[in-house]
């Protein structure tokens, strides 16, 4: 029953134009800001740890414009559900594709995504012009989640992994020449994670980018999404030199460094609300 309600309702958004979807997500992530009091505080306390040398309010006005935009973000699932092909294309402004390409011409390719307001509009629009694989993590909303799988598989049947098949599927499919969609920077415990500063905190991050380029011998190329008031920037970056190095805490804390810099550029667009910092080295007092 949710999962149809949900289906009605991004029907009936997918109709708006895109300005007015952000519009409209402005005014919802406004209303929200003072009711989600829990991933508010998370959020407030991720830029607190993460940009000790703001003010406070600094902090709460990117914070607050955080809302806003993650807010215009989930109204644009509409578009993603139901939206055309040409539509969607035209909604992603495409940059240094050339650097895909290029690593793509000389072996499997593992795109490195962060958590930016958008990935999934621009991972999308990469599967429409290549074949594309990630793995999956089911949310917290079961309906929500029935959504999501079906926007993410619209076009070109990209291949999805659950997360419980582990990294040999991952492997296979860089093998089997799929370009393979990597979201490297969310706390998943304790289990296979090792602490690497990101933002000068000790964060457990999967040092998986290491094994999958070896076992594939694949390229890394990072790509990041950018929202815009007139739709989506899908930014490729130029193919890792030297990576992997062979030692696994260098490599990751490469990568850390990479989403860091990317965050200083755009800190409203990253995704404040989850707990990065929640595993702690042993003997650590939680951060939460």
């Amino acid at each position: 029953m949710i999962a149809r309600l949900l289906s009605v309702f991004f029907w009936l958004l997918h109709w708006l134009p895109f300005p007015l979807l952000r519009l409209k997500g402005a005014v919802l992530g406004t209303l929200l800001y003072p009711l989600m009091a829990r991933r508010r505080r998370i959020g407030l306390r991720n830029l607190e740890l993460c940009f000790p040398d703001w003010s406070d309010a600094e902090r709460r006005s990117v914070l607050r414009r955080h809302f806003r935009e993650l807010a215009s973000g989930f109204l644009c699932y509409s578009i993603l559900l139901y939206g055309s092909e040409r539509r969607i294309d035209r909604l992603v402004r495409r940059e240094g594709v050339e650097h895909f390409e290029n690593a793509a011409a000389k072996g499997p390719v593992i795109i490195l995504l962060p958590h930016f307001l958008g990935l999934d509009f621009i991972a999308i629009r990469h599967s429409m012009s290549y074949s594309g694989a990630s793995m999956y993590s089911a949310q917290r909303v079961g309906a929500f989640d029935q959504l999501l799988l079906r926007a993410r598989t619209r076009f070109k049947n990209p291949v999805l992994i659950k997360r419980s098949e582990g990294i040999r599927p991952c492997v296979k499919a860089l093998r089997d020449g799929y370009g393979f969609v990597y979201l490297p920077d969310q706390d998943l415990g304790p289990r296979e994670s090792i602490f690497v500063p990101f933002f000068g905190q000790s964060a457990a991050t999967i040092p998986a980018l290491t094994r999958l380029t070896l076992l594939a011998k694949a390229r890394v190329v990072p790509m990041v999404s950018e929202m815009t008031w007139t739709g989506f920037v899908q930014r490729y970056y130029p193919e890792w030199d030297n990576f992997p190095t062979g030692d696994i805490y260098t490599d990751t804390a490469r990568m850390n460094t990479f989403i860091e810099d990317r965050v200083r550029e755009m800190p409203s667009q990253y995704y404040w609300l989850h707990r990065r910092f929640k595993t702690r080295p042993e003997g650590e007092p939680s951060l939460y």
